[in-house]
Order: C-alpha cells, then sequence, then structure tokens
C-alpha cells in the first residue's frame, strides 16, 4: 500500500514537469502578441512627444550643434521657415533708432543701435538659452547671445554688465543685461542682431521700436526674398530723426509725439494748475527750448492754468 502511494506521488510529479514548461510556453505565446502590442503604443507615445517637442522647438531642426565658442556661424539657410513672434519682449522701452542694419561706413552693418543710458534695462527679446556669455574689445565689447525655439538667435551687444551665464535658460522679459558702450562703439547704445542659422537679418522685418511691438504674429522667411523684406523694413521702421529726448529713450514720451514729430503735425498742450515748463516737456518728450522756441516764451515765464502750448 506504501509502495502504491509513492509510485503514485512520482507520477503525479512527472506529470507536472512536463505541465509546467507547457502552460509557461503557453503564457509566454500569448503574452507576445501583447508586448508587441504594448511596444507599438511606445513607439508611438515617442514619436509623438518627439513631434510635440519638435513643434514648440523648431530651432531643433536647424542648428547641429551647441557650441560656447563663436558669437555665429552662417549654415545653411532654409528654403522656407515660419518664424513664430508670439510671446515676446522688446528688448528696451527706447524707441529710437540710430543706426540702421545694411552698408554703414564701407561696410555691412548686421543689427540695430538702439540709443541707451548706460544701467538701462536690457531684456531677453523670447524665452531661449544663453549659448554666448563673453567680451570682445574689438567688436559687441560685453555681449549675449540667445538661442530661441522659434529658429532665431539674438545678440545684445556693448553692454555695460552681463545678467546671465552661459547655457541658462531665460524667460521673455527676463533681465539680462544693463546697457552701455563696451567694445567698438562711440556712445552708449545696444546693438541688437537678429540671426538665423548665423545669418543676419534686419530685425526690423520682426520689431517695431518706435511703436514697441512686433511686426507681426509670425513671418514666413524665404531665402529668396529676405534681403528685400529687409530694405522695406528699413523704410517703414528704420531709423527716422536724428534728435531725441531723454524721455523718447526712457519709453516715457508718448508714441503720439514723436508720430507728430515725424509727420510734421502740430500738437499742443492745455496747462494745468502747478504745472511747468519743465514737467510739461518731461510729460510730451520734449526738451524746454523746443517749447520756448514754439510758443515764444522764456524760461522762466510763469505759466497760466489753461494756457495752450504747442509742443509739436
Amino acid at each position: 500500500m506504501k509502495l502504491r502511494n509513492i509510485i503514485k506521488s512520482i507520477s503525479v510529479c512527472a506529470l507536472l514537469w512536463v505541465a509546467i514548461p507547457t502552460v509557461a510556453q503557453d503564457l509566454i505565446a500569448r503574452q507576445a502578441p501583447v508586448d508587441r502590442r504594448m511596444k507599438r503604443v511606445d513607439t508611438l507615445a515617442l514619436q509623438t512627444l518627439i513631434n510635440r517637442e519638435n513643434e514648440m522647438s523648431p530651432s531643433a531642426d536647424l542648428y547641429n550643434e551647441w557650441s560656447n565658442k563663436y558669437a555665429h556661424r552662417a549654415t545653411e539657410l532654409p528654403d522656407s521657415f515660419r518664424i513664430d513672434l508670439r510671446h515676446f519682449c522688446m528688448p528696451t522701452p527706447s524707441r529710437i533708432i540710430t543706426s540702421n542694419f545694411g552698408a554703414r561706413w564701407g561696410r555691412q552693418h548686421k543689427g540695430l543701435d538702439i540709443k541707451v543710458y548706460i544701467g538701462d534695462t536690457i531684456r531677453a527679446a523670447f524665452s531661449g538659452k544663453v549659448r554666448i556669455v563673453k567680451y570682445e574689445k574689438a567688436g559687441y565689447g560685453k555681449y549675449i547671445v540667445i538661442r530661441h525655439p522659434n529658429g532665431l538667435e539674438t545678440i545684445y551687444g556693448h553692454l555695460s554688465k552681463q545678467l546671465v551665464k552661459e547655457n541658462q535658460n531665460v524667460r521673455a522679459g527676463e533681465v539680462i543685461g544693463l546697457g552701455g558702450s563696451t567694445g567698438r562703439s562711440s556712445g552708449s547704445h545696444l546693438h541688437f542682431e537678429t540671426r538665423l542659422c548665423g545669418v543676419a537679418l534686419n530685425p526690423a522685418i520682426f520689431f517695431n521700436f518706435r511703436e514697441q511691438d512686433i511686426t507681426c504674429d509670425s513671418y514666413m522667411f524665404r531665402k529668396d526674398t529676405y534681403a528685400d523684406d529687409g530694405d522695406e523694413a528699413t523704410r517703414l521702421r528704420g531709423k527716422y530723426k536724428d534728435s531725441y529726448t531723454r524721455a523718447e529713450v526712457r519709453g516715457e514720451a508718448p508714441y503720439e509725439t514723436e508720430q507728430a514729430i515725424h509727420t510734421g503735425e502740430k500738437l499742443y498742450h492745455k496747462v494745468a494748475r502747478g504745472e511747468t515748463l519743465s514737467s510739461i516737456a518731461a510729460k510730451r518728450g520734449v526738451s524746454i527750448d523746443d517749447l520756448c522756441r514754439l510758443n515764444h516764451v522764456r524760461k522762466n515765464t510763469r505759466l497760466r492754468p489753461g494756457q495752450i502750448l504747442r509742443y509739436t
């Protein structure tokens, strides 16, 4: 009886020994299609993520390298490329362009010179990553280069102080430096460049400093027409006068004053109680001398409430 039980146990173990691998193989066989489906799902999710990142940062398709060694290096331009200009910030509130993009003094001027004073705040035009923070004695002086997800790189030159570091991520409007006159500069100003694949494009294509705004939500770059677009941008939004006031540089002068000066339109101010020539000049963005000349008064003239003064 005991022997029979032993033989039965051995038989059951043998059957299990044979059956377990078979069951395991069945499980693996059933699992294989599931694994293949999950692999396809994972691949699809990964590709979707990559596509989304490319949409958010189209510059990934334009630049093959990230280098902290050079300010710019021209590479092959795309035939066409849409540049998203939304979510911007003007790099300075100054409305005054002192030098246009293009030929100047026998050489090409690759950006716009914007009048700022030493110590004025300079901000990042778009969100992006700082690629260069360097000093160039015979050129940019203290300068910063930022690469943006929209494909552009912006350059900020002649700074008195740099407030960011290389490889730092910055947001549009973040303070990156202070205005100055370092490097090859004849006076305090911001040298501002916009480049695509290292090739300089006229910043006036994208930015209207006079109105402190971008020109459109997006710009369609085309290799065969961007130079003409730059010339037209200079005509429409380039340097328009040689004189300016501190209020215009600080962004405190109303745009209507500048527009009137540009078009020759006459504008008038009604004197309120307590106002002086000095306070009116500051408010309207003109000089005291201009107020005196236009209204045939002297600097010590006592103003009357309700008096009308011409200021353009």
